[in-house]
């Protein structure tokens, strides 16, 4: 493991829910609603969340697997179109160190039905020499638990 090696990666997932466009967006820009479903795992605890959900807006989200690991997630929003698009860059910490830098967007579309394809890009780079391949499974996966538990949010069935 070389820590000064970049890991590139990227990967892009498609949900479709069965909800309006404004409830899929609305549930990105409401510290309530999304602090049930942008969690971390099971075993995770969090310390601290804020959500300034604007252009220029900051999002932090802290917790804790026991005394093991610190994780810091810290946002920072650069494009918002109401029920159309999300595009915010952010960092996540482990331990104090960082971790990774990502650029991340959300693009919302309307369906027929009332329902809405979301489509979730991420370009990441895993600076604290984390195999490319590994950190982006992981990260994946998050992310798809992520947008699983949305679904449930929204009222859908798992």
């Amino acid at each position: 493991m070389d820590p000064l090696k970049i890991a590139h990666e990227s990967f892009s997932i498609e949900k479709i829910y069965k909800a309006a466009p404004n409830s899929v967006f609305s549930a990105w820009g409401s510290l309530s609603s999304k602090s049930k479903w942008f969690i971390g795992p099971k075993d995770w605890v969090q310390v601290k969340r804020e959500l300034d959900f604007r252009v220029g807006g900051n999002e932090v989200l802290q917790g804790r697997f026991g005394d093991r690991l610190k994780t810091v997630y810290t946002a920072r929003f650069h494009s918002i179109l109401p029920d159309q698009r999300i595009v915010f860059v952010y960092d996540m910490h482990l331990n104090d160190a960082i971790h990774s830098v990502s650029l991340a967007s959300v693009e919302i579309e309307g369906l027929s039905g009332g329902r809405t394809r979301l489509t979730f890009t991420e370009q990441v780079a895993f600076l604290d020499g984390t195999p490319g391949n590994e950190g982006n499974v992981s990260r994946k996966n998050g992310t798809e638990a992520h947008l699983d538990r949305l679904a449930l949010f929204l009222g859908e069935e798992e």
